[in-house]
Order: C-alpha cells, then sequence, then structure tokens
C-alpha cells in the first residue's frame, strides 16, 4: 500500500500551498513513506481526474469555501480515499493520524470517549493528590515552628526560674551578712561596755576615781596617737 498526497505546484490560492507544505511537513517528522502527485504536471490528467471523482471532501479554503473541484492537498491510500486537509489535521491533533492514512487497524489506536473521561478523572485524581500533599508538606513546617516556639517558651522559663533562685539565693546571703555584722557590732560593744566597767571596777578598788582612771585613759591614747 503506497501513501499519495495530491498536490498542485501551480496554485494560486496561498491557503491551498501553505496546506500542502504543512501535511508534507507532518509526515516527513513522523518519518512515514508518501508519494507526493502533482496534478498540474503534465501527463497527470488521469491522476487528477481520479483525486476529483474520489474526494468527497472538497477542501474549501476561506478564499474559496464552495470550489467547483474538490482542492489539494487530498490524501490517498493507493486507490482508497483518506481525507482533506481538515480532516488530515484534526487526526493528528487527536494522535490517530495512522488510523486516518488507514496504515494501522482502527480498533487497536482509536481512542475511545470512555478512555478520555477515565484519564481526565485520574489527572483530577493526580492533581488533587499533589494538592493534598502540598498542603501537608504546608502545615509541617508550621507545626515544627509551633513545637519550636513552644520549646524555646520553656527553656525561657526554666532560665528565668533558675535567676530567679539565684537571685533569691543572693538575697538570703546578703541578709546573712547583715545579721553577721549586727551581731559583731553588738559583741564589740557588749565587749568595750564590759571593759569599760571592768576598769572602773579596778580604779575604784585601788583607790582611783572614775575621773582620774578616764583621764589616764585618754592621756595614754593621745600618747599612743602621738607615738603614730
Amino acid at each position: 500500500m503506497v501513501l499519495k498526497v495530491y498536490v498542485s505546484g501551480m496554485s494560486g490560492n496561498k491557503e491551498v500551498k501553505k496546506r500542502q507544505q504543512r501535511v508534507l511537513m507532518i509526515l516527513d517528522s513522523k518519518c512515514i513513506q508518501y508519494d507526493t502527485v502533482d496534478i498540474t504536471e503534465p501527463g497527470k490528467e488521469s491522476e487528477k481526474e481520479l483525486m476529483q471523482s474520489k474526494s468527497t471532501s472538497n477542501g474549501g479554503t476561506v478564499s474559496d469555501p464552495e470550489p467547483r473541484h474538490p482542492l489539494p492537498p487530498q490524501i490517498f491510500n493507493d486507490q482508497e480515499y483518506c481525507g482533506d486537509y481538515d480532516a488530515f489535521d484534526m487526526a493528528n491533533e487527536i494522535d490517530t493520524l495512522e488510523v486516518f492514512l488507514k496504515l494501522a487497524p482502527a480498533d487497536t489506536t482509536a481512542v475511545s470517549s470512555a478512555q478520555i473521561e477515565l484519564k481526565q478523572q485520574e489527572n483530577g485524581e493526580a492533581k488533587e493528590g499533589g494538592e493534598k500533599a502540598a498542603t501537608e508538606e504546608e502545615k509541617a513546617p508550621a507545626e515544627g515552628e509551633a513545637e519550636a516556639d513552644k520549646e524555646k517558651a520553656e527553656t525561657n522559663n526554666d532560665e528565668d526560674g533558675e535567676q530567679t533562685n539565684e537571685e533569691k539565693e543572693k538575697t538570703e546571703n546578703a541578709d546573712e551578712d547583715t545579721e553577721k555584722k549586727e551581731d559583731g557590732s553588738e559583741e564589740k560593744q557588749l565587749t568595750a561596755t564590759t571593759t569599760t566597767t571592768t576598769e572602773a571596777t579596778t580604779a575604784m578598788l585601788s583607790g582611783d576615781s572614775p575621773s582620774d582612771s578616764a583621764s589616764a585613759q585618754l592621756l595614754d591614747r593621745e600618747r599612743a596617737a602621738a607615738a603614730q
């Protein structure tokens, strides 16, 4: 079986020329073998009549929507008609080109509407699953940050508690030092009073008056200060 593409090398219709180029380009890109038949060449009158008689689609364009004869490009598989440019382009878009060109059985390559709907549903479920996973991924860092903030707050509370205990210990130590100083002062005052009383008693026993003893003590202190 030989695939044939009927074209017109002398057509003045720009849209026809673009269509012919596109058909040949797509077939080349898919490595599909074909023969090009130029119906304007000398000796191709029979091929031209065959194309016009068997083409069921007229291949109308914008500038010529209802031509008298079918316009190229027209595609045949040997003597069996495949279709015009519009049918070729549609088959290429929905990926059924080999079926359109009658190069493969229709039941092995055609895509049913049920299969299309099933594929769309699968794509929709996959998209929802991706969005859900993305939401969980976004939620996980937020929970991690919340736990980190909680741990940080607990650590700060522990540190504040330790600082409070240290300050309390310092205050207690300061109070103890103050009490010790006051006790020392009281002991010194008591010792001084006891010493004075003892000296006064000794002076009385020795026959000296308290005033004389006090004067003697003052004189001794002045001498000691002068000696220093």
